[in-house]
């Protein structure tokens, strides 16, 4: 599943296996009326209490991006929560909400290794979505269901607290003796929830290791599985990017539901000095003449290449990497930060409260910040256009009026909200050791704020507090 993309397209298999009607709709669950085994005090001990029974530690030390995990829950409480996240049942109310195919819901079938999209035009309706899944014996993918549904918002929140990444969802209903995605492997990490029934799961070697993109795998190139899984409701599996996968709904089955949530897309090492290089190299250029040096004549016409250049490039390089092992140049992530944080969901919690909360701040004041995990502070060059040469300023970005509809879905703000994101509050470079302290401490005396006079440490908590990031003790 894409980051801040339309979801893809998924690939699907079905049996010829005939069906006359849906099942019989069963009683609804709601999240509210079931007891919730999973613990929101904080990012930690939601994410411990989705894996457990392991541990944390244990779990980031013997499986992140290592190898597949298979939990098996027994608890009739825990599937009854599960099953109250999305069920089959849900379709035909959240049909009534102006459904789009191909952005909201994926219709499809993989035949002969190959996927069939049997998408309609327009909105979706719930009885050709019935027709297609008992007839076609089609999978029904449904895109990103935590705009629709509150405790999936309140789960992929607080995941994103937790990895410092995007969290996005997809639901998987399947009937039965079908095959939804042919074999494939993602670039992300991946979480699935049986919700419903039970779904059949063939993992194999990664042919390319924490892939960084989404392929397809021929049979031939895939091999014998490594796991035969059989998920049942109230399960939990966890594979690697770039493993793998297949699954099918068994025989006698009635249908399967899953929940899909994937996290870590385009967050490794190559992806973060993507991000940084361009400001060190900006950065060393200010200081290094070397580096001011033009290149050789006719070089970008091709005659100027050879091992002097290359020797020449290394040598820069070299110096760079030195500076920054030893702390002497600073490492700037902008792009990846502002991307995660004008991208990801907004707090669980009603938008009143998302106002400036109790009184302004004044000088004899103990004060502390307000949705710290929603929060980043970049520097970077002003945007301001001078006759001057370019400073650096300070950001900080927030997510707190990030509009939950759109999450994951790559829909663009329109211009004036475009650019109050990318904006956010900007302050002098001088208020970056006072953001830090703030940033870093439970609570705060204003007067401890490393600013030079009291005129700047309140315009600094004013700004803050009319962002409904920073409250007064």
């Amino acid at each position: 599943m894409p980051k801040k993309s339309k979801a893809k397209s998924v690939k699907r298999r079905g049996s010829d296996a005939d069906a006359e009607q849906l099942p019989p709709k069963q009683s609804r669950p709601e999240p509210g009326d079931t007891p919730s085994p999973l613990c929101f005090s904080s990012p930690g001990s939601l994410f411990q209490s989705l894996i457990q029974p392991m541990g944390t530690e244990q779990f980031f030390r013997e499986y992140w991006e290592k190898k597949p995990l298979h939990l098996q829950r027994s608890d009739p409480h825990t599937a009854s929560y599960y099953q109250s996240l999305f069920q089959l049942s849900d379709l035909r109310g959240l049909c009534s909400q102006d459904l789009e195919y191909c952005r909201d819901v994926n219709v499809v079938r993989c035949i002969n290794g190959k996927k069939k999209v049997l998408n309609k035009q327009g909105h979706v309706k719930n009885s050709v979505l019935n027709k297609d899944f008992v007839q076609n014996k089609a999978t029904i993918q449904f895109h990103q269901p935590q705009r629709f549904k509150d405790e999936l918002w309140r789960i992929q929140e607080k995941l994103e607290c937790f990895f410092g990444a995007l969290v996005g969802s997809n639901v998987y209903i399947t009937p039965q003796e079908s095959q939804g995605l042919p074999a494939h492997y993602d670039d992300v990490e991946v979480f699935i929830l049986q919700l419903e029934g039970q779904k059949r799961w063939l993992l194999y070697n990664p042919t390319v290791p924490l892939a960084a993109e989404y392929s397809v795998e021929s049979e031939e190139r895939i091999g014998s599985p490594t796991h035969d899984i059989l998920l049942k409701a109230g399960d939990l599996l966890y594979f690697p990017r770039g493993t793998i996968h297949q699954a099918n709904t068994p025989a006698g089955v009635d249908h399967s539901t899953h929940l899909t949530l994937s996290t870590y897309q385009r967050m490794a090492w190559g992806d973060l000095l993507l991000d940084i290089f361009p400001s060190l190299l900006c950065d060393r250029s200010k200081t290094e003449v070397s580096l001011r040096d033009g290149m050789p004549r006719r070089f970008l016409l091709g005659n100027g290449e050879g091992l002097d250049v290359s020797r020449q490039l290394a040598a820069g390089l070299r110096s760079l990497a030195d500076e920054m092992e030893t702390g002497m140049q600073d490492v700037r992530s902008t792009h990846m930060k502002r991307d995660f944080i004008s991208n990801r969901l907004p707090p669980y919690i009603q938008q009143e409260l998302l106002t400036p909360s109790g009184r302004i701040p004044a000088l004899e004041d103990v004060v502390c910040l307000r949705f710290k995990d929603h929060m980043v502070i970049t520097v970077e060059p002003s945007q301001e256009r001078t006759d001057e040469a370019t400073e650096l300023v300070v950001f900080v970005l927030h997510s707190l009026r990030n509009p939950r509809e759109s999450h994951m879905m790559g829909e663009s703000c329109d211009e004036e909200e475009e650019q109050d994101i990318s904006r956010g509050l900007q302050f002098p470079v001088s208020h970056l050791q006072a953001l830090r302290q703030l940033q870093q401490a439970e609570t705060l005396a204003v007067a401890q704020l490393q600013l030079p006079t009291p005129e700047a440490k309140l315009s600094l908590l004013l700004a803050l507090w009319s962002e409904s990031l920073l409250v007064v003790l």
